[in-house]
């Protein structure tokens, strides 16, 4: 094995992705080191290229959806071996010291690492994580198919489970992109009236085949009046990251409904307090999950053949897929493969 490794770095705010040869990285106590064999891109990948995220310290290696295949293990480490497959998403590690921590609500540590932000991520051949952080990934998946369902697909699935649909209730996913296409086949595989909300009819095909049961085109639909005329949602899944979008389907909320948001606006979501009082209405967010929800997703997904809808690019070639993804022309996420 060489001492170097190939990786794609952002050395300034705002500058592209460099390939550049550095040490191979080794695991502390507490850490694993992982042979990358996929790492998909994320829209939030965007906090390291532009140096927004608090304490970031460049140069880093982005990347927090990782498979792979664990090469070497730090002291201290139990549970896992050189060898075993496993995966690393957006929750990257956790103190177990904080208040949410000493509850078992690691998602929401105060000191919680995010793998690629906190430290190097997968945008290269190897990378080391805390032991915590380690889902493992099943034999059914592909590591290509894998990867996106360590961000996006456990931020659907996990948001969905946590909601009080149940089967037969319905349940609108606004948004069909990187998101939305997974929400829909995970919606229709946990048994709700699945109904997908988008601009334009171009995804409606689509959409039913990702299971969705129904389609709203809100460019020449209200999206709320569609929804209350299937009888109210119980859940509104709210992937599209506009707070415009996401406004306008408020209202096609039922009684003791609720909307979830998971795409991040900028913009204030303008909600009406007689909405949420008349109906008993909530409007909340949800992060990702932990390693352990990243297991469940997997495992879920495999039993149910659910699987992203990717598109492979070199590990070189990462502006290209990065700017692709941004541009939103990647369909629907974009995979490096070392």
């Amino acid at each position: 094995m060489s001492d170097t490794m190939r990786a794609m770095q952002i050395q300034e705010s705002g500058g592209d992705f460099v390939p550049v040869e550095i040490p191979v990285p080794e695991p502390g106590a507490g850490e694993v080191r992982v042979k990358v064999e996929a790492c998909g891109i994320c829209h939030s990948d965007v906090f390291v290229k532009s140096g927004a995220w608090p304490g970031l310290e460049l140069p880093r290696v982005p990347g927090h959806e990782v498979v792979g295949r664990v090469d070497a293990v730090g002291g201290e480490v139990v549970g896992f071996k050189p060898g075993d497959r496993v995966g690393v998403g957006w929750h990257g590690g956790h103190c177990f010291h904080c208040n949410p921590c000493r509850s078992g609500d690691f998602i929401a540590c105060e000191n919680g690492e995010v793998a690629g932000l906190s430290y190097d991520g997968g945008y290269a051949e190897y990378t080391v994580v805390p032991a915590e952080a380690l889902a493992r990934v099943p034999d059914a998946l592909s590591s290509a198919a894998a990867a996106p369902l360590l961000c996006a697909g456990v931020t659907t699935f996990n948001a969905l489970r946590h909601t009080g649909a149940r089967p037969g209730d319905l349940v609108a996913v606004l948004g069909v992109g990187g998101l939305g296409h997974l929400g829909i086949q995970y919606a229709h595989a946990m048994g709700f009236h699945t109904v997908a909300l988008s601009r334009g009819s171009d995804k409606e095909q689509l959409s039913r085949d990702l299971g969705a049961d129904d389609y709203v085109d809100t460019e020449a639909n209200d999206p709320a009046e569609a929804l209350q005329g299937m009888g109210g949602a119980r859940v509104i899944l709210a992937t599209a990251p506009s707070a415009s979008a996401i406004e306008q389907t408020l209202e096609g909320l039922g009684t003791d409904g609720e909307a979830v948001v998971l795409g991040i606006d900028q913009e204030p979501i303008p909600v009406p307090p007689v909405l949420l009082v008349s109906g008993r209405r909530t409007v909340r967010g949800w992060p990702s999950g932990t390693a352990k929800d990243s297991e469940e997703t997997l495992e879920f997904s495999a039993l149910r053949g659910i699987e992203p809808m990717n598109e492979i690019f070199a590990l070189e070639d990462a502006d290209e897929a990065f700017a692709r993804m941004m541009s939103n022309d990647v369909r629907f996420r974009a995979v490096l493969e070392p």
